[in-house]
């Protein structure tokens, strides 16, 4: 493809000046989604895609890997328990409530997506029972703009007793005991907040089931500062109230009790816990009166303390489970109908998970609990009134998601449920390597590949490294589908990402954030020196942050990757804050306004470095016009960037996609965008 045959994209002399720099911005129209020149240049670049297209060759078998279904972890409530399944023909899981009556319990669905929109564009973000499992808060929003409008409904009949109440992006929701109350979170009105700040100024409120919004009464967080997130729980008991504050996605937070036995629940005497401390910590009142925080605090990898609810202050904190020299610890469950109490203890030991059994008075590690394999296991939970089983999701690279039992009696795990469609998974290969980083930092990679023969092979890269988010093994349909038809699919576990702990996360944020990339760089070395690819077959895929590396990636190395798929990304580094959720990841990238930190984004903002007359590789940007997080600007900027610089014969592409958003969506969509993606990968790898 020619440079004249891309849409026309006139480059403006639009520039900024910023700490006596000057910073071009050529594509500065392109920010205005409503203009009528970005209308047009968005309906040519469709018609582009559509001709430069070839025909889905992924889509059935993608599809067909999709029909295992999911299944999610029982909330339990008494003798009723909740949970989300999706049938294999299901677009959108659905949420269901098992009354205790006969052996197996009635099964009665109570928030069906499709029900409540047969376009399938509504999803449902969140589900909170009441602590008795009377009264269900759950969140809904459409078209992917996550905008998560909150309801309440009656268990036993369904009616919807509550809401629509709007506002509650990122709400928790904290039953009082009796279901006549709960805390959340809100934003003000927009009526009360500049047009561009709209999306922050989030509040606590306390609200009484039955009554108007307007007489909710304001908690927490006024004259705090505006990107706050802030989270709210109440003990099973209704004694102990519990909000936490973190600026943006800031890896610390602020963190506040009260007893409400000793003050009312809409004037709440708040204690300070941890206040202007760099940690994560978190609180569980437990059962036996014991106060267990779980906490980042001089431990990167986790531990868990143990004191008096009284005493919740770090000076009366001990050690219960210490830091694991390897392993991070991610959450933790309580048995206690036992003759001995037990803590089950969740870890990931270089981003594979295991679970410990511990003593609960003194923290012993006395066995394991057995797992199915090597893989990811979701969140332990345990009845809230204490028992001797805990349910645990579990996956890996050719498991669907399965829910299993732990019974702290026999020692054993089993199957509790599995996703209810039966597929017939690929064989395939896997394995864990560490390679070495330009700074001589050991990182680890998983390999997944066809279970015979050996390489070069057309591969895709994948990597994210950003906000301590592990990438951990999981089960895949694109990924199996991929590696089924003969490619390499490789996922790089980079700094910037939570899989050795917290000190990981931050050796690629902020000024370190070149670790991050320089790590990817690495990993495709190390695949073209081991002969699992070579350059020619190299593809790189990212979203989101991981839009962020791949574009870094394309422009700092264009020479090392045949072709990218970029997605939901961020590009232009210099201007990100000024868009969607942007001003809430200055903690995680740095700030444009400050000059030492402008610096730090100017060194690798992609948008910036593209560069007339270097061969880029084959790219494909797939956004979404309803992303409420990341502003498709972006993709659209470095497209016109790329299309107009780029020396290479590859194409240049861009899948703008309407009524879906950064998040959840159908999944007729999600077969959609994994074929198209994976069609342009094979297209330009020679799969």
């Amino acid at each position: 493809m020619t440079r004249e045959s891309y849409p026309a994209a006139p480059r403006e002399e639009t520039a900024d000046v910023l700490h006596g720099i000057t910073v071009p911005d050529p594509y500065r129209w392109l920010e205005d989604p409503e203009s009528p020149e970005t209308e047009r240049w968005l309906v040519a670049q469709a018609e582009l895609f559509k001709r430069e297209s070839e025909p889905q060759r992924f889509k059935s078998r993608i599809a067909e890997l999709l029909k295992s279904g999911s299944v999610g972890a029982p909330a339990w409530r008494g003798d009723r328990y909740f949970f989300s399944r999706r049938t294999p023909e299901q677009e959108h899981a659905v949420y269901y409530v098992v009354e205790p009556d006969g052996a197996g319990g009635t099964e009665r669905a109570l928030v069906d997506p499709m029900a409540l929109d047969p376009s399938g564009l509504t999803t449902l973000d969140a589900v909170q029972p009441d602590k008795e499992g009377r009264l269900l808060a759950y969140q809904i929003s459409v078209g992917g703009d996550e905008e998560s409008v909150l309801y309440v409904i009656d268990v036993a009949t369904g009616t919807r007793i509550e809401g629509p109440i709007d506002r509650c992006r990122y709400s928790p929701i904290a039953w009082l005991p009796g279901g006549e109350a709960f805390y959340y979170v809100r934003r003000l009105p927009s009526t009360e907040v500049p047009e561009d700040e709209r999306q922050f100024h989030r509040r606590v409120y306390l609200h009484r089931v039955g009554t108007s919004t307007e007489d909710d009464v304001m908690i927490f967080g006024d004259g705090m500062k505006m990107t706050n997130y802030y989270g709210v729980s109440v003990s099973r008991d209704g004694h102990w109230l519990q909000i936490s504050a973190s600026e943006g996605t800031a890896p610390r937070n602020d963190l506040w009790v009260a007893d409400l036995t000793a003050s009312p629940a809409d004037r709440p005497e708040l204690r300070v816990v941890q206040e202007d401390v760099d940690a994560q910590t978190g609180l569980v009142f437990g059962r036996d009166g014991r106060l267990y925080v779980h906490t980042d605090r001089d431990a990167p990898r986790a531990r868990v303390c143990v004191t008096d609810p009284s005493r919740p202050e770090f000076e009366a904190w001990r050690d219960l489970i210490p830091q694991d020299p390897e392993a991070v610890l991610s959450d933790f469950a309580i048995l206690d109908d036992l003759d001995s109490p037990v803590m089950l203890v969740g870890w990931t030991r270089h981003a594979i998970s295991e679970i410990t059994v511990h003593d609960l008075a003194t923290g012993e590690r006395i066995g394991q609990v057995p797992t199915p394999g090597l893989g990811s296991i979701g969140g332990i939970s345990e009845r809230p009134e204490g028992g001797h089983e805990a349910w645990f999701g579990y996956t890996d690279n050719t498991t669907p998601p399965t829910i299993q039992r732990y019974d702290a009696r026999t020692g054993e795990t089993t199957l509790w449920a599995a996703s209810p469609g039966a597929v017939d998974v690929p064989e395939v290969r896997t394995e864990q390597v560490v390679y070495r980083s330009g700074d001589g930092t050991d990182v680890r990679m998983l390999i997944i590949s066809p279970a015979s023969g050996e390489g070069p092979r057309p591969t895709i890269l994948y990597g994210y490294g950003g906000f301590g988010i592990s990438m951990t093994p999981g089960y895949s349909a694109s990924i199996l589908s991929w590696v089924e038809a003969g490619g390499v699919y490789a996922i790089a576990n980079l700094r910037g990402g939570g899989e050795e702990g917290e000190d990981w996360h931050r050796a690629g944020m902020l000024a370190h954030k070149q670790n991050v990339f320089d790590d990817f760089h690495a990993a495709a070395e190390h695949l073209i020196e081991t002969g699992v690819t070579t350059a020619g077959q190299l593809g790189i895929s990212g979203g989101s942050n991981g839009g962020l590396l791949v574009g870094a990636a394309l422009t700092q190395r264009p020479e090392l990757y045949r072709a990218v798929v970029c997605s939901a990304p961020l590009l232009d580094m210099i201007r990100y804050e000024k868009f969607r959720l942007g001003a809430t990841w200055n903690v995680e990238y740095g700030s444009a306004d400050d000059p030492e930190q402008f610096g730090w984004l100017r060194s690798y903002s992609p948008y910036h470095h593209v560069e007339e007359g270097v061969r880029y590789p084959a790219t494909l940007f797939t956004v979404f016009q309803s992303d409420t997080r990341v502003h498709p600007l972006h993709a659209w900027k470095m497209c016109a960037a790329l299309q107009h610089a780029t020396a290479g014969d590859g194409p240049i592409l861009l899948r703008n996609e309407t009524e879906v958003g950064h998040g959840a969506r159908s999944i007729s969509r999600t077969v959609d965008l994994s074929a198209d993606t994976l069609t342009f990968m094979a297209r330009q790898l020679g799969l």
